[in-house]
């Protein structure tokens, strides 16, 4: 087999950053057409399209994904070495990049990543954002997996696939000493304030099912699609809060909430979503094995 042709993998390298054949051949002072046929004898070597189109954008491909990563590593590498040379330190480390929805337990994330954290050879990086735009990314090869607590429908076009990591108890929670006689669920939360999950959580969703089917209509102090936000409310809050007690563990530790009662037949799950691929970040393949253990 030919060796790989650098000069190629360094064009390709600069059209990824680039996004575009005509910033990438200004950058490399050539011409489009130039640049083209270097990549695509680039892509004949590899075996695989690196690139799709998407409207006037080029899009990687999951082999793109994974080309990108390796050009990284190369051209860093020299890097290092010029480094090495001049006494100066060097950084070498495998990045692991993970897409987490925005109404999703801070405490949860941490959990599933402390294998992660802190290792000297894993860059991690996360971003937040909504189920769309996460799914997109995923699908964009740009995150290695999506941690949320719903699981996406699947339909024809789509290859998503949900794991189920954990399934955590839901509960009402409420600062310490502001009511001294037993709470009765569901009857006393037709007086008593509360603060809830916005109508994007499933638990949200399944808790008014409850309500509504007990004859009981809440008083709402306050909607949050946020849980590191209802964590702080909840704490500020002379009313009741409903989540997760994995949210508030620390608060639940210290005595700085106390939980008042856990809602029958009502969990929170938590998913990892990927795609299938052909070259999978091996680092996901270790944290879903913590995971079975």
């Amino acid at each position: 087999m030919a060796t790989l042709n650098y000069h190629h993998l360094r064009y390709f390298w600069a059209i990824a950053h680039e996004g575009s054949l005509t910033r990438a051949a200004e950058r490399l002072n050539l011409s489009q057409s130039a640049l083209s046929v270097q990549l695509a004898k680039l892509e004949l070597q590899l075996g695989h399209p690196l690139f799709e189109r998407a409207g006037k954008r080029l899009v990687l491909t999951e082999a793109g994904r994974i080309a990108l990563d390796y050009a990284d590593t190369v051209f860093q590498a020299g890097d290092e070495l010029v480094s090495t040379m001049q006494g100066r330190p060097v950084d070498r480390r495998q990045a692991f990049r993970v897409g987490a929805l925005t109404t999703l337990s801070r405490n949860f994330q941490l959990e599933f990543l402390r294998p992660l954290v802190g290792r000297a050879d894993v860059e991690l990086i996360v971003r937040s954002g909504t189920m769309r735009d996460l799914l997109a990314r995923l699908e964009a090869h740009e995150i290695d997996v999506v941690l949320a607590n719903s699981a996406p429908q699947h339909d024809a076009r789509s290859d998503f696939r949900n794991r189920l990591l954990d399934q955590q108890p839901v509960a009402l929670v409420r600062r310490p000493g502001v009511r001294s006689n037993s709470f009765r669920f569901p009857e006393d939360l037709r007086t008593e304030p509360i603060l809830l999950p916005s109508l994007d959580s499933e638990i949200r969703v399944a808790f008014d099912r409850i309500l509504e089917l007990a004859g009981v209509r809440p008083v709402i102090s306050a909607e949050v699609d946020d849980m590191a936000m209802l964590r702080l409310l909840a704490r500020d809050s002379d009313g009741l809060t409903l989540v997760p007690p994995i949210v508030v563990r620390d608060e639940l530790a210290a005595g700085v909430l106390v939980e008042v009662c856990p809602i029958p037949n009502l969990s929170e799950s938590f998913y990892a979503i990927t795609q299938k691929r052909r070259f999978p970040n091996p680092l996901l393949g270790e944290l879903l094995t913590v995971q079975r253990r």
